[in-house]
């Protein structure tokens, strides 16, 4: 048997989010996307507590990649697991995994959009089963590839439609829940092989690092993420005051934004830049463009993905396809 302790902890964490962010339920409906893995199935159960103690109704998401042999089986029987736990009503959503960045990457694209597309047209709030230690692992993949402080700064709690209650939560937490109630989660095969960069983050990096540094890792990344996104947004905040200040129509003006320090030029212009349609835009794209403002010597454009460009004129910058 588990502790009760940790089904009490999974079970708080649920009720605790869900007051504070009640008001984005539509229709008096929530939803829980459910694998059948240890995270999903205490996440469900804390889930239709809380739900039916606000007089919601819940409704669980099984997202059947058809990536392995029996996977309807697997969704089957989550869906199940997931009625048997408390859920109102337990929908089974069929993708075709394809695409650009991988398998890994594919296969997320294709569940988010599944959940996403589950929602009614008003919107809604998905919860979402990731732990502390899925943070850390976030963590150090953005470590890794450098993508810079948004990437490090991991996943949020709350980033509408998804919601996150078991962040500040480690991984064994979730495994104890289910033995104290009693359920067999299911062991995807895909989280030994590997193959995937997150199963050897989770299976060799991070438990080397807590060998080498006497333990608390996990939860020192998930702590360094938190104050990364508490700076970001600051600095965000920043940003749209210098991008409304330096906003001329569809152009920017090049005199309001040489007068900001580089790193929120930079913040105001990837905001610019995404609203215009720019997709994909690196760090490297980010700099460029900014060279416009803060190193000018009459350089031409900057070609951005999608076929976009920005270039520099009479003082603006502008960007068209």
């Amino acid at each position: 048997m588990g502790s009760p302790d940790a089904l009490s902890a999974v079970r708080r964490a649920v009720r605790d989010f869900l007051a504070r962010h009640e008001y984005l339920v539509a229709g008096g409906e929530l939803f829980v996307a459910v694998s059948g893995g240890a995270d999903s199935l205490a996440l469900t159960d804390a889930a239709a507590r809380a739900a039916h103690r606000a007089g919601l109704r819940l409704t669980a998401l099984v997202v059947d990649h058809r990536l392995q042999d029996g996977s309807a089986e697997v969704a089957a029987t989550a869906a199940a697991t997931a009625r048997k736990l408390g859920a109102d009503e337990a929908r089974v959503l069929t993708v075709t995994v394809s695409g650009p960045g991988g398998l890994e990457a594919a296969a997320r694209t294709a569940r988010y959009s599944a959940l996403r597309r589950a929602l009614p047209e008003e919107g809604g709030l998905v919860l979402l089963g990731h732990t502390r230690d899925d943070q850390a692992e976030t963590v150090l993949l953005g470590l890794g590839r450098g993508s810079g402080p948004r990437s490090v700064a991991g996943m949020r709690p709350l980033d509408p439609p998804w919601g996150r209650p078991l962040l500040a939560l480690p991984r064994s937490a979730t495994a104890r829940a289910c033995a104290e109630l009693g359920v067999e989660p299911w062991t995807d095969p895909h989280n030994a092989d590997p193959r995937y960069t997150r199963v050897r983050l989770r299976r060799e990096v991070l438990p080397l690092l807590e060998d080498v540094l006497n333990g608390g890792v996990a939860a020192a990344l998930a702590r360094t993420a938190a104050q990364l996104r508490e700076d970001s947004d600051a600095l965000d905040g920043l940003a749209a005051e210098l991008l409304e200040r330096a906003r001329d129509g569809a152009t920017l003006d090049v005199g309001v934004l040489a007068q900001a320090q580089a790193a929120l030029r930079r913040r105001a212009l990837r905001t610019w830049l995404l609203d215009a349609g720019v997709r994909e835009l690196t760090d490297a794209h980010l700099r460029s463009v900014d060279a416009l403002v803060g190193e000018w010597r009459g350089q031409g454009g900057v070609w951005l993905p999608g076929n976009f460009e920005a270039r520099r004129s009479r003082g603006k910058l502008c960007v068209e396809a």
